[in-house]
Parts: C-alpha cells; sequence; structure tokens
C-alpha cells in the first residue's frame, strides 16, 4: 500500500474554511499510517485500519478531533446490531480508532488545539473497548474421551475411505491442532523442509507463518514435536505424502496438498484453510455429533492447551508452544476441570506434608 507524502503539521497555518478542515484531518491520518508503516506494520493492516478510520470519519459527520467516547458507542452499536459484522470485525476497527486517537494525543494535541480549539479525547476508552474477540464467549473444547473417540473412529476410518488422500491429509492437519496447538493458517503455509526431524529428541516443525503482533508480519517459531506429533509426521511422509504426487521430495513443496495441480508446473497445490476447515467438520458431524457446529480448529488448539496443562506441563512452556505474545492470551486457552482447585490444593497439602515430615 503506498502512502500519501505529507507535510509538516508543526508549519505556521490557520485553518480557513472546510476544505482546509478535511485537509488537515487528512494530514493527521497520513502521519499516523505513515509511522505505523515505520513501526514495522504490513500494508495488509494498514489498509483494514485506514478503512475504518474514515468509516469511523464518516459516521462522525465532523473533524474526527471532535469525536467524544459517545459518538464511539454509537458506531460500534451500529456495527454489532445494524451492520451485523463479526465480532472480530469490530474488535479491530476500535482497536484502530483507539490507536490512532493515542497517535493524535501524544503527537499532536498542542498542535490541534492551536489550530482547532479541540482538546483531543480518546472515545475508546474502558467502557467500550472490545477486550476480545468473542465478546465473552469462551470455547470450552470437548472432554478428552470424546475427543480420542473423534480421533480414533477417524483414524480407523482412512483405510476404507472413499478418497483416502485427503482424508488422511485433513485427519493429519486436524491431528495438528489437537496435539500441537497449531493454528489453521499455519498448518496451510508448511512446507516439507518446515519438518525438521534433525532438531531435538522427537524433531520440530519450523513454523514460519505464525502469526504475528498487530500486523507486523509473520513470526516464526519452533514448535517440538512432542504428544505423538513426531510419529503422526514420520507417518505422513514415509507412507502417504508421495502418493500425492512426483514433488514429494522437493522441500519447497506444500506438506499438506490438495489434488489440484499447478497447470504450469504440473506440482500439487497448496491446500486451503476452508478444505481442512471442511475434513474436520464432516468427521465431527460422524463421529462426534453433539458436538457439530462447535468443534472448530481454533477450539482444538484450546483443547491442546488445556490438555497439556492438566498433564502437568507449565503454562509458560504451553505460551511458547502456541505462540502467544502474552501469558494472559495462553491463560484464556486452559479450561480446567470443576475440581482442579481442590485437586490442587490436595496437592499442596501431600507436599507440604512430606516436607515437614508428618
Amino acid at each position: 500500500m503506498d502512502l500519501a507524502v505529507v507535510r509538516s503539521l508543526g508549519s505556521t497555518r490557520r485553518l480557513a474554511g472546510a476544505e482546509d478542515l478535511q485537509e488537515f484531518e487528512q494530514e493527521l491520518v497520513d502521519q499516523y499510517l505513515l509511522a505505523a508503516a515505520a513501526a514495522g506494520l504490513c500494508d495488509s493492516t494498514l489498509k483494514s485500519d485506514r478503512v475504518a478510520i474514515f468509516e469511523f470519519i464518516r459516521f462522525l459527520g465532523r473533524p474526527i478531533w471532535t469525536a467524544q467516547p459517545h459518538d464511539a458507542d454509537e458506531f460500534l452499536v451500529r456495527q454489532r446490531r445494524e451492520l451485523n459484522r463479526a465480532h472480530l470485525t469490530v474488535q479491530h476497527k476500535a482497536w484502530a480508532i483507539a490507536h490512532l486517537f493515542d497517535f493524535l494525543i501524544t503527537r499532536y494535541q498542542g498542535d490541534i488545539q492551536a489550530l482547532t480549539g479541540y482538546v483531543v479525547t480518546q472515545p475508546i476508552d474502558e467502557f467500550n473497548r472490545p477486550a476480545k474477540a468473542d465478546y465473552g464467549k469462551t470455547r470450552i473444547p470437548p472432554s478428552e474421551e470424546e475427543v480420542e473417540r473423534l480421533f480414533t473412529c477417524w483414524r480407523d476410518w482412512l483405510p476404507t475411505a472413499r478418497k483416502f488422500l485427503p482424508a488422511a491429509r485433513d485427519y493429519l492437519a486436524a491431528s495438528l491442532w489437537r496435539r500441537a496447538g497449531l493454528r489453521i493458517a499455519e498448518t496451510c503455509m508448511l512446507d516439507i523442509r518446515d519438518w525438521r526431524r534433525d532438531l531435538g529428541a522427537h524433531g520440530k516443525i519450523h513454523v514460519r507463518f505464525g502469526k504475528g503482533s498487530r500486523g507486523r508480519g509473520p513470526k516464526s517459531r519452533l514448535v517440538p514435536a512432542i504428544n505423538e506429533v513426531d510419529a503422526l509426521l514420520d507417518w505422513w511422509l514415509s507412507e502417504v505424502r508421495h502418493q500425492f504426487g512426483g514433488d514429494y521430495d522437493d522441500p519447497d513443496a506444500p506438506l499438506l496438498p490438495s489434488e489440484r495441480r499447478d497447470p504450469h508446473t504440473g506440482a500439487c497445490q497448496r491446500a486451503g484453510d476452508d478444505t481442512l476447515r471442511t475434513g474436520l467438520t464432516e468427521a465431527v458431524a460422524r463421529w462426534l455429533p453433539q458436538w457439530r457446529g462447535r468443534l472448530t480448529p481454533h477450539t482444538l488448539r484450546h483443547f491442546c492447551a488445556s490438555s497439556l496443562y492438566a498433564r502437568g506441563m507449565d503454562i509458560k512452556a504451553i505460551q511458547e508452544l502456541l505462540g502467544h505474545e502474552w501469558l494472559s492470551t495462553t491463560t484464556t486457552y486452559v479450561h480446567v476441570h470443576a475440581d482442579h482447585i481442590e485437586n490442587a490444593w490436595a496437592k499442596s497439602n501431600q507436599r507440604m506434608t512430606a516436607r515437614l515430615g508428618l
């Protein structure tokens, strides 16, 4: 995305009419986007921020520096109720507006007040700021027994599947969400070279397209192939992947290929997220129907975190496995049984008793 050439806002000037006000407003937004680009935000994030900001300006109907919290209240309510925007979309719009006003208050509060007489107020405050995209909806995953039943039935069915190759691929993808907590986008972007069997006791998956913070591009990490992931990938590469085509020995070929071929090279194309998501949806409908419409790839990511925590893995290690920037995010992924507190209390008492020799 190309940024506009902007002039210094510190130069001597006065706003004589509506055209000058609009030009000044445009310069403020351009300066913000320029600063965001300098901070490393990718073009797609800059573009979506710009769209959200100008949508808010049009809704406001007056200069942006006049906005108040009640204006943001009305804007966000309209997004959710009248326009029926997705929760994540509303959250991103609110954050884009909040970041713009943080920038205006920090850098240009004095200039704006001198030119317009207004003191800029942050319209996205602690009361209307969407803290999470799901607005408090918790993704409680199925129980260990339910997930085990789903994957056992799925695995046993594979040899009889009418189309074995895509069925095995979808099973592997879902297993990576269940056992390693990969995101669906990360899974789609894996290449053959990303399975590093030579690293560590179990091998590691090189996630090169991990989710970066605030649009700063991909954030890579190495995910240990624990929790039987190593055996699954060995099975996939030794017994299945080569059946898709002759590119199985090309390190740059997709680890999870589509049945379709590139019309120019004849190589396998990459399976998309819709394809992998559909594979899970069909498996759930067949073997875990009570979770139809509720068990998603991201819910399996929650299951992975909860399952590993229940087995004693440190939550900091789970944070690194999932690729979260903040530990507080990881804590929302861990769902424990109702008797977890009582069990933890009993274990702590046992440790204390053993330490004191009672």
